[in-house]
């Protein structure tokens, strides 16, 4: 879940990591991955590390794996959130690496960017259905045309609805394309009762507003963080995608359109509103929307991607890579497990963890009748997209991150320009020191 993955990291990117991990994982011995027969009938044990917050849905697939053969043992070990990138870094450079890691997708490059990961470039061209792995996903593991990590969940957001309410509201879902629909249906679904809202967001969770709110940017594809990794520079104070969102919620503010409540919600009740049908669209993911709601919840949930101000659609693709870090006992077999855990089985159960696949031809008759809220990223899964940057986690998650500041200031208080700016010099301190 958002919540968990994104709210308690407390590491904030290439400087806590340059503190543990100097730039010496080229230090350790690349996997030769060319090998001829590499991830073919290996045997042994791989050691793989896990976030806590996905231990489950690993484990899951561990255990199909042992069922399927008997050469390979995988070894699970679950590591919190908040202490993973500092343990994997400290495993490195006491070159005591696991074999796979299972890491946030968004904190991949924090490790390629020390050379501490395996390149993974032909194996990946290799797959058979490499066209249909999440590009999202991959835009965080690359670097110079090279891949360094594999796709294998994905957590993405989306705009979830209330068909019941919208259709009391005479709404048609079709309308949700841009703002003016958005504003439309909520002030509609608003007129309903005192207790019925329009649209919800925990507003005091710099993670979930990072995730939900970034996409409606990048719907018009505009970026708040431009140029290559290394020489990133901010575009916010100028941006009008940017000033059109934060007018969008200002404006569903100040109409009362979103619960009070929203205004302290850290994420602990996030999407309870919506599950108990007083709220007509949530931006959120699958577990929140669906995963977490009851049976007459889910039927009456639709689901679209995020619009920009004019149209456009996005979301947030989050989720997790797998990663061979350099030094690797025995990557073949690692390989040889993040296959087969990114095979059609596999990944088609991935919902009932909270999760969607991250490979769009996954996205079966079957898969659709079984799972028809967890379609639409994969429908238009070039839409996907997570900023590649060595300070996403300043930026953005921390308390303090100069994303919720402006976002709070300008839907609250009310002050656009003066959120704005201080949005633009906050991502340019932060970009500025994270690639010193």
């Amino acid at each position: 879940m958002v919540l968990r993955r994104r709210d308690v990291l407390k590491l904030a990117g290439l400087g806590a990591l340059g503190a543990v991990l100097p730039a010496c994982g080229s230090q350790l011995p690349e996997p030769n991955v060319s090998a001829a027969g590499f991830g073919e009938d290996a045997k042994g044990s791989v050691r793989l590390w896990c976030r806590a917050a996905t231990q489950a849905g690993v484990q899951v697939t561990v255990d199909r794996f042992h069922k399927v053969q008997d050469r390979i043992r995988v070894e699970v070990t679950p590591v919190l959130d908040s202490q993973y990138v500092t343990k994997l870094a400290t495993a490195i450079r006491g070159r005591q690496v696991p074999d796979i890691v299972d890491i946030d997708d968004i904190n991949s490059m924090l490790f390629l960017y020390r050379d501490a990961l395996t390149d993974l470039t032909p194996l990946i061209a290799a797959l058979p259905f490499r066209k249909a792995i999440s590009p999202g996903h991959l835009g965080l593991a690359a670097r110079d045309n090279r891949y360094y990590a594999v796709p294998y969940l994905a957590d993405n957001s989306a705009l979830f609805y209330n068909e019941q309410l919208l259709e009391r509201a005479k709404v048609d879902p079709g309308t949700l394309t841009d703002f003016d629909g958005y504003l439309e249906a909520a002030r509609r679904v608003r007129k309903l009762g005192p207790d019925v809202y329009g649209w919800s967001i925990a507003a005091n969770s710099p993670g979930i507003l990072g995730f939900v709110v970034q996409p409606h940017v990048w719907a018009a594809d505009s970026r708040t963080i431009v140029g290559t990794v290394g020489s990133q520079r901010a575009a916010v104070a100028e941006n009008k995608e940017v000033r059109r969102t934060l007018e969008l919620y200002r404006t569903m503010w100040r109409e009362g359109l979103l619960p009070r409540p929203n205004f302290a919600d850290t994420g602990a009740t996030w999407g309870s509103d919506f599950r108990a049908g007083k709220v007509g669209l949530l931006p959120a993911n699958y577990s929140v929307s669906v995963l977490s709601a009851d049976k007459e919840a889910k039927a009456r949930t639709g689901v679209k991607l995020l619009a920009g101000p004019y149209g456009g659609s996005a979301f947030f693709d989050g989720g997790d890579n797998l990663c061979i870090p350099r030094g690797a006992q025995n990557a073949s077999a690692a390989w040889e497990f993040a296959k087969f855990a990114l095979d059609v089985p596999q990944q088609s159960s991935l919902p009932t963890g909270g999760y969607t696949p991250v490979r769009s031809d996954v996205a079966t008759a079957q898969f659709r009748r079984s799972y028809p809220q967890a379609v639409a990223p994969l429908d238009r899964i070039q839409r996907g997209y997570a900023p590649p940057t060595l300070a996403y986690n300043l930026l953005f998650n921390q308390p303090d991150s100069p994303w919720i500041a402006m976002f709070r200031r300008a839907v609250f208080d009310g002050d656009v320009d003066g959120a704005l700016e201080a949005g633009q010099r906050g991502f340019e301190k932060i970009l500025e020191q994270a690639q010193l």
